[in-house]
């Protein structure tokens, strides 16, 4: 068989385009994904992150100990560890450093780190810094074989492969990173909720991530903010790794002289850089896209304190707020992308259980490989013990071995059966060892590590045992870093989002009572601030008064038409109160052969009953009747002659309905179908004459009844008009006013 022959170095050798640029380009992609994009699920760190706290660590930058120049430690990194560019690190370190950047920061840093309006840190050779008591923890038994350790670049050095992680790294400060075809995007949690999700899991390994949520609420960042998000849609999140949040900035108001107030923003969402926050507010308001926004300015110290100043004293707080979230970062989006390495190895997308076994899973690892470097240890002691023990009891025959022969050692172990490290550990032993004190020493020494070893030996024995240990370790974390510490507390919160719909031309209008007020003839007109029933109003020769009602200009009316339509009407369109007002046909598209029914102040969470001439009707939500346009939203089916005749506020338990023959029907609610359109269901079934009105009522308060003289008038028993549905009635009770109005 011939012998392949290796061609020399600057021998060009052809190959397809494609083929090398494959296979280059993977190697690229998987270094990329490997070594610098994707965190370790076990620890939560990159390459280089991790390499800075090793480094940091091999300097004894402990959080007990005295700063050291930042450039120190990225030259330390790059030369031992990590051949890259210097000013990367520098980044890198500068990030773990930032309280508003991480959760927990693993960098304690001292002179000027950046802040939060997106300035730069100093050079590195200006900075100092060291470890925290999170990166400690992070970094805790790391001498003691916890874990595995490769060569460095040059092979001249070692390096920890994952760092034991004793804090749910991952998790509590978060990642992002882009690799090839791939990114992660990991928001930041609070250590405490962590804890009792990972406490929760070792109790119950099948726990689902909604199971999860009852102690890990959502993100916690470092800016604080408020998440307004629904419950379900995190919960989804988590469940797949995939998803996001939408975070609000923090504000309040805070009220001035003469009616006058400004909204202060004390904390901006996670990521978003203050002073271009404010940039992008400034030319908005210089577009005039803001226009109940009239200044913003910056008066934050070490706390945010961003002032926004509003047109005016009436402007609605809670719409300009809605304007701001809806134009600028005041509300930003964190995406949930749990793409990790699984054991440093596999990049894969994680459901927060998954992510929480992985690290409890690591922690047993890691306590089972320390138990066992311990247990060696140990050993090791007890053999050397063993061995002094020898010498005490037998002193002066080893002292004459050592004086007389040319080599102790093999003499020694033959004559006391000793190993051969007992022999060299009492051939170097110090005369002052021999004292009596040291022999009890000794002795006492002896009983506590034989007891170590074999609490040791039943701790590796026992999984049930190891778990337990794992817990005592998570809980003692969260007494360090819980929620109860000031590194712990809670800085985001959650909250709903106030349900408003509204276009941007919306926010111009602001916010002043009103009287509403509509003619028989259909004439409308809003007056100013709220009137009394009883006011002096003067209507055109041969009209009068028939809907009045107060409102606010940014309030919509509903108006429901005999054409069994609805129209949409925004108080701040009506005309003023000066005069008769304008006829409500040029307002909406109402025929001059039809009539308003109803006219009120539209409230989405309310149930309307409507009802038509020929006795047909149903139930319909509020919500459901909206028109977007002029020409108003057909909800009931009626046919000429036929016209819509009642549209009434559904309260109660029963339906009331009377018809033009003066007979009242009485018959429980539930027998009316709730739809969105329709012509409904036959509610009253008639010979001649059509329904002329219909109320649901509560059977227990009674049916009230107004008169001509508008005196109310309230019937109890009713029990002999109660039937069903599309039956005909029966003449009303005695007294009943002849109006035929409910």
């Amino acid at each position: 068989m011939s012998k392949k022959i290796t061609p020399p170095a600057d021998e060009i050798l052809p190959a397809p385009l494609a083929e090398a640029l494959s296979e280059r380009y993977l190697a690229y992609a998987l270094s990329t994904i490997m070594d610098r994009a994707l965190p370790d699920v076990r620890d939560g760190l990159k390459p280089v992150h991790r390499r800075l706290l090793y480094a940091m660590r091999q300097l004894r930058l402990d959080p007990d100990q005295g700063f050291k120049k930042s450039a120190r430690v990225v030259g330390e990194v790059i030369g031992r560890f990590h051949p890259h560019g210097d000013q990367a690190i520098y980044d890198a370190l500068v990030r773990l450093a930032q309280d508003f950047a991480v959760r927990y920061p693993l960098i304690d840093g001292q002179g000027n780190f950046g802040n939060v309006d997106g300035d730069n840190a100093a050079a590195m050779r200006y900075t100092e810094s060291r470890l925290t008591e999170v990166a400690q923890a992070i970094l805790e038994g790391i001498d003691e074989d916890t874990v595995d350790f490769r060569d460095t670049y040059d092979g001249e050095d070692r390096e920890p492969i994952v760092l034991p992680g004793a804090v749910p790294n991952l998790l509590a400060n978060g990642a992002t990173g882009i690799a090839v075809g791939m990114a992660t995007s990991i928001p930041p949690h609070n250590i405490g909720e962590l804890c009792d999700a990972a406490l929760h899991l070792i109790k119950t390994p099948n726990a689902t991530a909604k199971g999860l949520m009852k102690f890990v609420k959502g993100p916690d960042l470092p800016t604080g903010g408020i998440i307004v998000d629904a419950p379900s849609e995190m919960v989804e999140a988590y469940k797949t790794g995939r998803g996001g949040f939408r975070v609000r900035a923090r504000w309040h108001r805070e009220d001035g002289a003469r009616g006058t107030y400004i909204l202060v923003v004390t904390e901006v969402p996670y990521q978003v850089q203050k002073a271009k926050l404010i940039e992008k507010l400034a030319e908005l308001i210089h577009a005039k896209k803001l226009p109940l926004l009239a200044d913003v300015r910056d008066e934050s110290a070490e706390d945010i304190r961003l002032v926004l100043e509003p047109r005016s004293g009436k402007v609605d707080e809670t719409m300009l707020m809605e304007s701001l979230f809806k134009l600028t970062e005041l509300e930003n989006r964190i995406s949930l992308n749990m793409n990790v390495l699984e054991n440093g190895l596999v990049p894969r997308v994680m459901s927060l259980p998954e992510v929480l076994n992985a690290f409890l899973d690591h922690r047993q690892e890691v306590l089972v490989r320390r138990s066992k470097y311990r247990l060696g240890r140990i050993e090791h002691r007890l053999e050397v013990l063993e061995g002094y023990l020898v010498v005490y009891l037998n002193l002066d025959k080893i002292i004459k071995i050592i004086r007389e022969k040319d080599e102790p050692k093999p003499a020694l172990m033959k004559a006391f059966k000793l190993t051969e490290v007992q022999a060299d550990a009492i051939l170097n032993m110090r005369l002052r060892s021999l004292r009596k004190l040291e022999e009890m020493e000794i002795r006492t020494e002896h009983t506590d590590l034989t007891s170590e070893a074999k609490s040791l030996r039943g701790l590796l024995k026992s999984k049930d045992r190891q778990w337990k240990r794992i817990g005592e370790e998570i809980k003692h974390l969260k007494e360090r870093f819980g929620v109860k510490t000031e590194l712990g507390k809670r800085r985001t919160t959650f909250d709903k989002a106030p349900d408003i719909e509204f276009e941007i031309e919306d926010v111009l209008v602001e916010k002043e009572p009103i009287t509403v007020v509509c003619s028989e003839k259909g004439w409308i007109r809003a007056l100013k601030g709220h009137m009394e029933p009883g006011s002096d109003l003067k209507f055109r020769e041969g009209d009068k008064g028939r809907f009045f009602f107060h409102a606010q200009t940014t309030d919509k009316l509903i108006g429901f038409g005999t054409n069994g339509r609805f129209y949409m009407i925004g108080c701040d369109k009506l005309p003023g109160g000066r005069g008769h007002g304008e006829p409500i046909r040029l307002v909406v598209d109402l025929g001059n052969d039809e009539d308003l029914v109803q006219l009120m102040v539209h409230d989405p969470e309310r149930t309307l009953l409507v009802a038509a001439t020929t006795g047909h009707g149903f139930i319909v939500l509020e919500e459901d009747v909206i028109a977007s346009t002029k020409g108003g939203k057909r909800v009931l089916n009626v046919k000429t002659p036929a016209e819509a005749q009642v549209c009434s506020r559904v309260e109660g338990d029963h339906v009331a309905v009377i018809g033009e023959n003066r007979k009242l029907l009485i018959f429980s609610l539930d027998q009316v179908p709730q739809m969105s359109k329709g012509k409904g269901v036959l509610l009253q079934r008639y010979k001649d004459g059509g329904l002329q009105d219909a109320k649901a009522f509560s059977l227990e308060d009674g049916l009230s009844v107004q008169d001509k003289s508008g005196r109310t008038h309230t019937f109890d028993e009713l029990r002999d008009w109660m039937g069903n549905r599309a039956n005909a009635g029966r003449l009303p009770p005695k007294g009943f006013p002849r109006t035929g109005k409910l």
